[in-house]
Parts: C-alpha cells; structure tokens; sequence
C-alpha cells in the first residue's frame, strides 16, 4: 500500500477510537481518496509507526495496518473491518463504517474481465450477554487484564526491535512471566463469573453448527477457476500452472518483477529485472556475431513510401501489423512514413550506393532497436507485442555460398542461445514454402516446446533472401572474373533476428508454482546470500561474525564473476526472503548461520527443485567459490535435461493421417512426411482444425495443424528412415498425388498452431 493511503486509514482507525469515546468526526474521506493515488508503493518505517502511534493509534492497530502494508489486500476496507471486528467481537467483513472509496471516473470506466462480489452489509446485532467467565466491564480487574496485555505488546515490540521474531519473542523469560501473570488475572475473573450451565452448552455448540450449515448452503458453487487476491501461505503464486497457464503466467511476469503494465494495448513496461535477462543475452550474442565481424549500426525508425513501393510483396505481409505516421500536430504530413516492422527496405537502399565493387563486399551489419508491429489479435507479453526489442542483422555477400554458409552460423548462434544461456532445447531446420520469410529464398528456425501448453513455438530465424533484395534495389558490383568489366552481379543477401520472445519461452518452459525460475547464466542475480540464526541469546561477537563472513563470501564470489547479492536487510524475516528469491527465480541461494560457521559450512537451496529438502546442499568454507560455481553449472544442466526429457517425450513419428489429429489433440509434437505443397499444407491445417473441434484438445486450443520446420538434426531423419511406410504415408498425407510422384519429400515438424 502507498505510504499516504496508510497514514489515511491509520486517521481512520483513530476516528472509530474517537467515537468510541465521544469526541468529535474527522474527515477522512479526502484522505483517503488522495491516498489512494500517486504515492510510491514501499513498506512502512519505523517512523510511519512513530508518528501513528503519537496520533493515538494503540499497538492492536498498528499491528492492523502493519499486517494492512505486508499483505497488500485486494479489498483493505474488508480486511480492517474483519480484523477491528476480532478485537471488539463485533461482525467480520462489515464495511459499515470504513470510509467511502473515490467514486470511479465514468468517462475512463471499462468492463472489468472479472468482477469480485461485492462484500455484503451485514445489519448490526443486538449486544450479546457477556460470556462466562469474562471480567465485569469497567471492574478494576478488566483495568488490570488490559494493563498487562498492553505491557506484553510493549514487550514484544521491544524485543521485535533487537532483532528476535516469532518463537523466540514467546519464549523470552519478560514475555513467559507477563503472559502467566495474565493467565492468572483472567482465571480470577473467571471465578467471580457465574458459569455456563450444562445445558446451555450443546445448544450453543448444535445453534453453531446448523448456522455454518446454512452459510454453506448461500455459497453459490464455483464455475471458473477461483483466483486468490493474496499469495498462499508460503509464497507461490495463486493460480497453478497446471490449472490455467495464461493466468499463471500473467500472476508469475507481473509478481516476478518482470513487467508492468501500460496504458496502450499491447505494450508494457520492461523492469529492470526483466532487461538484466535481455542484456545477458544481448551481451553474449553481440560478442559472438562480432567474432564474425559483424557490427553494430543503427537506422532510423521511419520508413518512406518509396521505399515500401519498392518491394510491395515484402511488405504487403506486413500490411495489416503496419503502424503508419501521418499527421504532426494539427498538419497532415505530404508522404506519411510507417515505423518499422523490420528493416530491409529502409537499410538496402543505403547498401545499393555503398557497394560498387566486389571490394565492397561482404557487409556485415546488425542494429539493436525496437520494431512495431500492430497487432491486432490478443497480446500476451514478452510472446505477441505491439512493439518489441530484437536485434536484426543484414549482411550482403559476393557469392551464394559464403551468405548460406553465413545463414546456418548464424541459425547455430540462435540455438546456442536457447541451449546455453536458457537452458531449453530446440529444433533446428528449415521453414515450408507457406511459412517462409516474404522475399527470401528460404527461411531457417529454431523451434522451442512449451509442455504446459502442448504448444511450440518459434525462437529465432535466420533467412537467405538469396538476390531478391539486391535486384530491387539496385545492389550491384562488377563482376571481377569478366575482363570487359560490363557485366554486373547481384549480391547475395541474408537478414536474422532475435526477440524478446526468448525470456517469455524460458518463463513459460522453466516457471513453477513458487513463481519465476531463471537459469543461472541469464539471472541478473545468480546467487542470493541470506545470513540467519540471529537469536535473542547470540552475542554480539556471533553477530559480528556473521556479518563479517557473509560479507566475506560475497566479495570472493563477486571477484570470481559471480552475480551475486547479500540480503542483509534486517527488517524482513529470513522466511520472508525465502519467499521473495524464490519469487523472482534466483537460481541459489545460500544460507550462513552462526552454526554454519563454527563447522566451517554453510547451506545451498537450488531454486528449480519444488522439494525444499531435496532442493538442498551443502558447501564448505573452504571451496566457497568452487563449490558455488560447481552448483550453478548443475542447476544448468539439470534444467535443459528436464526439459529435453520432457520434450522428447512428447514427439510422435507417425505416417498415417488416422494417427495425425490424435497426436496433435493430446499435445505432442508430430514427425510426418510432407511434399511441401503450400495447397497440400492449408488442406493438411484445415482437416485438422475440423477433427479438433469434437474433442478434448490439450492446451485447450482448437486451431489447424501448423508446419514448424524441416529439421536438419540427423537424429530425426534416422528416426524417420525405419518406417517401412514411408511411400505409403507420403501419398496418403499428401493431396496432390501427381506432385508427390514429382517432388522431393522432406520429414516435418507439425504442432497446433
């Protein structure tokens, strides 16, 4: 909760205490209204505790609005009425007297997706009896009763300040005998109380009972996955991932850290943990293409008309996605220009005045930017945006044979990237003629596999655009092998790209229900250190200690190159930052207790592993930095054997139609074999679709079957050479039986689309 919006309920609470006691209203709806807007979102200080408390807020409620700030509750209004409501026996869930929340600005008002039901009035009761045993109201004894209770808050809030939390607060000697001395008080007044008759008691307890009953029966039964506003005990996220995977993902991007929202469809705010993943990509990938002299360059982000007439084909495939500038403030512009969706046209004009000779040649150039495709389907972060980041290379070649040789480095790199950095396997091959790159020769991909969904989906690709290009617009030089020097050649041209899309694939592929899980050689932060064991009876010579070792450790593992952060914030609970790294998917994280450091060890949690036991292992003083390196390449390598495991388990080499649909609806990946006729292929797309819709479909989507690529791993053609039926096959999948006879046939790739 914002800082001032807190200060507006604490005046609040302050106001039910005031008209307990007689004195006059304050007015506390402007307060709130302005509270809820603007303020920076950041946990209470010890000074916002001060200055309530000096305004007459007593230790039950600033434990109200500490607890308020922690939880961050969906409907706060609720919460405080419930929790006031435990403290004075009155009806939980009223919002009788919570102030009146900000009418909503009707002219920006939108459905909501989901609407929460609105907590119901509940009308005041009549006061009930006091109950056995409890002390007459405004007796010397209630006096005392309160006395001792506020003396153990104070107690305890003292003792919190030193440091000790939880069972060592209930534990200290002050606490034990403050709480027996209110044991004592209580049962005196239980004395003095006449006691329940017998036979009070089982109508009480069967009145109870046939109450909850009909509670139960006024619940209306639930018709959609239920969505908790607050985290469960423990951390994780509310939604299950294997319960509904686009609201998982939704809750992990938005908890995580990764993304915020933005007012324009289809775009969101990348924060800083989110762009610590790009740049550990872009680092690595940018080092690698400038081994191949490669450099980096960067073009406007407007294109001219003229330059888009040039190659309509190319970007009539664009056209719908085209986002167009035609006015600048209150004039229109004579020729509009549209923003980039990618940037052939706008870079190969410049290439057909740079290169005049062979000499010119190759050219080798990428640009890091943004490109701005408007899509008008639904967005999901990271996947499908309106504007995106990528890097886009454009290099052209004197001879075929260097651009194709280029093509498949370049399609290795994109691999590697998802193999190494991201810890998830891909396929690499080349795309059918319906899905190839408009004005290329041929299109080159990796492919990804998400289980969750059943889904594939495309990483990276890498294009020969062949001399397409090049005839266009005019990219020539002479030919150094014709001696009247009047002949001209076209150069060869490739173009390659790499999206945000991968940190999206990698949440999807590696996410769980603790929230985010990052392999480590992309996490901002690789290792967490939490230093713990902290106890009321520690010395300071241990506490020293700690901080000293823990400082030591981080400082090794920095100069070793390890990202690494020491969470040594005293004003959060271990368990707490437990929760919060496990959230955020820190890939290990080492804890160091002043135990640990007398037997010279301490404790490592691999984040990947769900089990908290099985998760983890121990390290020695001594190895330190070896031993935490060592844990960082397992975690790698257990992560992209997980999900090689699991994706291999879902691929299915079939070769009969009857065996296609089948394996598509249960979510795997299909090998079959394929001419490549684009009329063959929207055929293939569009039986499937039809076979979809009367069964069960994992992912839950009903769409045609869609070619993701010829793969050019020799396993699979092993694989799809011990079929016996490969002729067969191919002239019962392929509806064009004369162009069967006629063309090469290739094994193919098929998902849902």
């Amino acid at each position: 909760l914002e800082p001032i919006y807190a200060k507006s309920v604490f005046f609040w609470l302050a106001e039910k205490k005031a008209r307990r006691s007689g004195s006059p209203d304050m007015d506390l709806n402007h307060l709130v209204t302005i509270g809820l807007f603007g303020a920076k979102r950041a946990p209470l200080s010890s000074s916002d505790i001060e200055y309530f408390r000096a305004h007459g807020v007593d230790d039950n409620l600033a434990d109200i609005i500490t607890q308020l700030a922690k939880q961050k509750p969906a409907d706060p209004y609720k919460f405080i009425a419930d929790a006031v409501a435990k403290l004075g026996g009155g009806v939980a869930g009223s919002s009788k007297d919570a102030p009146s929340k900000p009418a909503p600005n009707k002219s920006a008002e939108k459905p909501a997706a989901k609407v929460e039901p609105k907590a119901k009035a509940v009308a005041p009761k009549a006061a009930a009896p006091p109950r056995a045993g409890a002390p007459a109201p405004g007796s010397d004894l209630e006096a005392q009763i309160k006395a001792v209770g506020d003396e153990i808050r104070a107690v305890k809030e003292k003792l919190k300040g030193q440091g000790l939390s939880g069972k060592d607060i209930n534990a200290h000697g002050d606490v034990t005998s403050l709480v027996a001395k209110l044991s004592e008080l209580k049962a005196a007044g239980a004395g003095d109380a006449p006691a329940e008759t017998p036979a009070a008691k089982p109508a009480a307890k069967a009145e109870a009972k046939e109450k909850a009953k009909k509670e139960k029966e006024k619940k209306p039964a639930a018709t959609s996955t239920a969505v908790s506003k607050n985290p469960a005990k423990g951390g994780g996220v509310a939604i299950k991932k294997a319960d509904d995977v686009p609201e998982w993902y939704s809750e992990v991007i938005m908890k995580a850290q990764l993304i915020e929202q933005y007012p324009v469809k289809g775009c969101f705010i990348l924060r800083p943990w989110a762009y610590k993943l790009w740049e550990q990509i872009q680092g690595w990938f940018d080092a690698k293409i400038k081994e191949m002299e490669v450099e980096n360059c960067y073009f406007p982000m407007f294109i001219p008309k003229c330059y888009m007439e040039k190659e309509s084909d190319h970007l009539d495939d664009f056209a719908p996605e085209l986002a167009m500038v035609t006015k600048f403030g209150n004039q229109e512009i004579e020729e509009p220009v549209a923003i980039r969706p990618t940037s052939e046209t706008a870079m190969y004009a410049a290439y057909s005045n740079w290169v005049q000779s062979h000499r010119d040649l190759p050219i080798k150039l990428n640009q890091w930017c943004s490109v701005v495709r408007w899509e008008v389907k639904q967005t999901t972060p990271f996947l499908r945006t309106r504007e995106f980041l990528w890097q886009e290379g454009h290099t052209a070649f004197a001879d075929k044979a260097s651009a194709e040789k280029e093509v498949l480095e370049i399609l290795d790199l994109y691999g590697r990237v998802y193999e190494e950095l991201l810890a998830i396997p891909v396929v690499r091959g080349t795309k059918t003629k319906a899905e190839t790159f408009p004005g290329a020769d041929y299109t080159t991909t990796v492919e990804a596999f998400i289980p969750a969904t059943g889904r594939a989906i495309q990483g990276a690709t890498s294009h020969h655009l062949g001399q397409n290009f090049s005839k266009m617009f005019g990219i020539t030089f002479q030919d150094p092998k014709d001696p009247t020097g009047k002949v001209f050649e076209h150069a060869h041209q490739n173009s390659w790209g790499l999206t945000q899309r991968t940190i999206g694939v990698m949440v999807m592929v590696h996410g769980d229900d603790k929230g985010l899980v990052l392999p480590p050689r992309v996490a901002g932060i690789q290792v967490v250190i939490v230093p713990l064991g902290i106890k009321a009876t520690s010395t300071d010579t241990e506490k020293t200690q700690l901080a000293e070792v823990s400082m030591n450790y981080y400082m090794q593992l920095k100069q070793a190159g390890v990202r690494v952060h020491l969470d040594d914030d005293s004003t959060n609970s271990p368990g707490w930052k437990f929760n919060h790294w496990e959230m955020k998917g820190v890939p290990l994280r080492m804890e160091l207790g002043p135990m640990d450091i007398q037997k010279g060890e301490f404790v490592m949690a691999k984040r990947h592993i769900l089990d908290p036991k099985a998760a983890k292992v121990t390290g020695k003083h001594a190895s330190m930095v070896a031993d935490v390196q060592r844990t960082l390449e397992d975690i790698h390598n257990a992560m992209y054997e997980g999900a090689l495991k699991e994706r291999d388990d879902r691929i299915a080499t079939i070769d009969e139609w009857k065996d296609f649909s089948p394996n598509l609806n249960s979510g795997k990946l299909v090998m079959v074999p394929f001419c490549g006729d684009k009329e063959c292929e929207e055929k293939m797309k569009d039986k499937s679709k039809e076979e979809a819709q009367d069964v069960e479909v994992a992912g839950g989507l009903k769409m045609g079957a869609k070619s993701l690529c010829v793969p050019h791993e020799a396993k699979y053609k092993k694989a799809a050479l011990r079929s016996a039926f490969i002729q067969i096959a191919i002239l019962a999948t392929c509806s064009v039986p004369s162009l069967a006879a006629a063309t090469e046939l290739h094994w193919t790739k098929y998902n849902r689309a």
